[in-house]
């Protein structure tokens, strides 16, 4: 019984990876990422609360370990002084399921009062939301039902996000 359980849940798992989809602004995302950080010598700065704070820091050591500087900036720190690493040319991805975080919504407020032409990447499972609006390029989790018995722990959301986020880092490599 527990070996099919398990199978159903790979299974709902690889579905939600396999219909992520496919838009532009995944070009669009990598192309903001070579011109501000590999020619204009900027950074990434990923950020995200909770789950998708973890999926964002994760990203960045990623990114950063593929020859892509990168840091993971905590929303709520942000607003405590730890914006000053928002530097001229960087672009900023930012993750949010529902798409309307409070500390990422006034994360972007922040950071454009900072550099008002700072580029945002966006993953998130509402592509009408707040967030999504902000977006230089957006990326569309699909927004897919969580695996957790409850349909509410972040399971496969934050799949979906760190699989976006292995897409972008492949991407960029390859460009």
């Amino acid at each position: 019984m527990i070996e099919k359980e398990i199978r159903a849940l790979l299974e709902a798992e690889s579905r939600a990876v396999a219909e992520i989809p496919v838009s532009k602004d995944f070009e669009k995302a990598v192309d903001l990422l070579f011109e501000y950080v590999h020619n204009r010598k900027g950074k990434l700065i990923t950020s995200g609360m909770g789950k998708a704070g973890q999926i964002a820091n994760n990203m960045a050591t990623t990114f950063s370990s593929t020859g892509t500087p990168a840091v993971f900036l905590h929303p709520s720190e942000a607003q405590h002084g730890d914006l000053g690493v928002l530097q001229e040319n960087d672009v900023m991805l930012l993750i949010s399921n529902s798409g309307k975080t409070r500390e990422i919504i006034e994360l972007i407020d922040l950071a454009k009062g900072l550099r008002p032409d700072i580029p945002f990447i966006v993953i998130t499972g509402n592509e009408n939301s707040l967030l999504a609006e902000a977006a230089s390029a957006c990326l569309f989790t699909g927004n897919p039902p969580e695996v957790c018995a409850l349909g509410h722990t972040p399971t496969t959301s934050t799949t979906t996000m760190t699989v976006i986020g292995d897409v972008l880092v492949v991407l960029l490599m390859k460009k």
